[in-house]
């Protein structure tokens, strides 16, 4: 199939913008708890009515400030109640959010605030501070800095004591559905972040159609989700709206180091993460379970698990012996996994990077479905996803509904929608690039299946020919070897070479355990044991089940493990944990030739 789409479950309205939910949230549910925040190490509830009190408070004081009708108004801060609040606070006050990785530098934060042309950065730490400190000479349009931990929003509700309602239900209504709502700069792989521009619509059509479609698992009063991904993503962002739309819980958590606790105090009915979440998930419990002397019932209770979900998709279903298997190991392992997960969720949705099949496999066998999706920053998040009721493991999904998804000649992946980017901020070439007629190009491989499902296969970019003529997609198999407990991260390599290869980066969390249990020094570093024949055998187990999925010619023949991990500090990672191809091949080109050295 070269095209599929769905019809909309949701229509924009046309003279709205997103100030309109915790309006219609505080007219409909104003005693509902819509919101949950940390408060003395206790979860507390905000009800519909409290948060439009306390938006409504932040933005007087914007609009007291001297912040106009289009002005962009910056965010930098970990995920936090704060960041919700200020977020609407700044559409009430008729202005456009532009987030920053709190981990972003100086230099990134300079490029941000200066192309977007920011009035205003509201920073959470003193670090964010200095950061914006450090480049405050190179950005004359910037005039005001607030600190939440400094008490920005007691001095915003200090400033618009003078502002009245009817001024701040002025502004609120001045953006219509086509205007921009942010502008969210891309994590950028290779050269400058872009900012994409999305508008209200853009909002609008992905969380509406999105809460419409998976309906059940957004029951107001008794669904609740807890948002841990960065805010400054738009898959974090699409986390935050889309829960205040439908509307059902919304919690927070800003240090995702304290997740599994969090989890088990929040009990979220929905996940919402990325599959680097759930590979933690399954390789901690299995290595829990090894180190109690269990590791032989554990493994044996994932591959029933896996079983059992394949056999879902059969037409017979799983038999009564395997019933009767995943029975016992319900009470033995899965009920337990779930309670990792807080307890009370059956779904999660996962996006950013491929799950892997094995593992979409084993969650659903334990009873807690993960549905995959895809999308960009360009797509407003989602542009597919698996629907509740009709899941298909290994693939993203079917088409945002109200949204085309269409297969160029070439394989590359179209996309036609509302819920589509206006463009990049300041950059019309870029913008015509990506944009044709109203398709934006992705970027991204793919194919549609028979029921309009679709399978990424690689990026456009990224393939790799090697001297033999062999076109090899990466992320097929960096994706199974990356599932292993002990990878950190896997980058393919092999363009204009005899064969494939791969750098490997070695987790720590996983490396101190694995040392102890092979008898290793105690300290022992990935630096210390990158040559150590158990490492690698370790490896090479990881790198065979890569090899299981792809064919002979694309498969990896050698691997050079690296003295470190990849990183955001290092200059090799993204804020949104993607790969800078170009600069690790460029870091690492000693130990690339390592590889095809004879």
């Amino acid at each position: 199939m070269r095209e599929f789409s769905l019809p909309a479950l949701y229509e924009v309205p046309a003279d709205g913008n997103l100030t309109d939910i915790v309006r219609r949230n505080a007219a409909q549910h104003p005693d509902v708890a819509i919101i949950s925040r940390k408060v003395g190490g206790a979860w507390q509830d905000v009800t519909a009515a409290a948060f439009l009190t306390e938006v409504h408070a932040a933005a007087k004081g914007l609009i007291a400030s001297g912040i106009q009708p289009g002005d962009r108004v910056a965010l930098m801060s970990r995920t936090r109640y704060e960041w919700t609040l200020l977020d609407f606070a700044i559409w009430c006050a008729g202005a456009i959010t532009v987030p920053v990785y709190e981990t972003s530098s100086p230099e990134q934060v300079q490029w941000i605030l200066s192309d977007s042309g920011a009035t205003a950065v509201v920073v959470e730490l003193d670090n964010h501070l200095a950061a914006v400190e450090a480049v405050r000479d190179r950005l004359p349009a910037l005039k005001h800095i607030w600190q939440i931990e400094a008490g920005a929003l007691e001095e915003l509700r200090r400033l618009g004591k003078g502002v009245t309602d009817g001024m701040v239900e002025d502004r609120s209504s001045l953006a219509r559905a086509d205007d921009p709502a942010t502008i969210i700069y891309t994590s950028g792989t290779t050269g400058r972040p872009k900012g994409c521009v999305l508008t209200h619509r853009s909002f609008f059509a992905e969380c509406g159609n999105i809460v419409e479609r998976l309906r059940p698992l957004f029951r107001t009063g008794e669904c609740s989700v807890l948002l841990f991904l960065p805010l400054a993503h738009v898959f974090g962002r699409m986390v935050q709206i889309a829960p205040l739309m439908a509307p059902i819980k919304l919690g927070t958590v800003p240090d995702i180091k304290q997740l599994t606790d969090e989890l088990a105090s929040f009990r979220p009915t929905l996940i919402l993460g990325v599959p680097r979440v759930f590979e933690k998930v399954y390789n901690s419990a299995r290595a829990k379970a090894q180190a109690d002397g269990k590791g032989k019932i554990f493994d044996k209770a994932a591959d029933t698990a896996i079983a059992y979900s394949k056999a879902l998709d059969t037409p017979q279903g799983p038999s009564l012996g395997l019933k009767i298997k995943h029975k016992t190991f319900d009470k033995l392992v899965y009920s337990k996994l779930r309670a990792v997960l807080g307890g009370r969720g059956e779904y999660a949705i996962s996006g950013g990077a491929p799950l892997g099949e094995r593992l979409g496999h084993f969650f659903r066998g334990i009873g807690f479905t993960v549905l995959e999706g895809y999308g960009l920053t360009e797509s407003c998040a989602a542009t597919a996803f698996n629907p509740w009721d009709r899941t298909k493991i290994g693939t993203v999904g079917q088409p945002l509904p109200g949204s085309v998804v269409r297969i160029a000649d070439d394989g590359e992946v179209l996309l036609h929608g509302e819920h589509l980017f206006k463009g990049y901020w300041n950059n019309e070439a870029a913008t015509a690039e990506a944009l044709t007629d109203g398709w934006f190009h992705t970027g991204d491989i793919g194919t549609l299946d028979e029921d309009g499902y679709l399978r990424i296969t690689g990026r456009k970019k990224e393939i790799i020919v090697t001297a033999g003529g062999k076109n090899v997609a990466p992320a097929v198999i960096e994706d199974r070897i990356r599932a292993h407990a002990l990878v950190a991260e896997c980058m393919v390599v092999g363009d204009g070479r005899p064969f494939v290869g791969a750098l490997v980066t070695i987790d720590d969390e996983f490396l101190g355990r694995w040392a102890d249990e092979h008898g290793k020094p105690a300290g022992s570093t990935a630096a210390s044991l990158r040559e150590d024949p158990d490492l690698l055998a370790a490896i090479q187990t990881a790198i065979d089940d890569g090899n299981a999925a792809v064919s002979k010619a694309e498969s990896v023949r050698k691997f050079r493990i690296l003295a470190s991990q990849f990183s955001e500090e290092s200059g090799h990672l993204t804020p949104s944990l993607k790969l800078k191809r170009n600069v690790v091949a460029k870091d690492y080109a000693g130990e690339i030739e390592a590889i095809y050295a004879k």
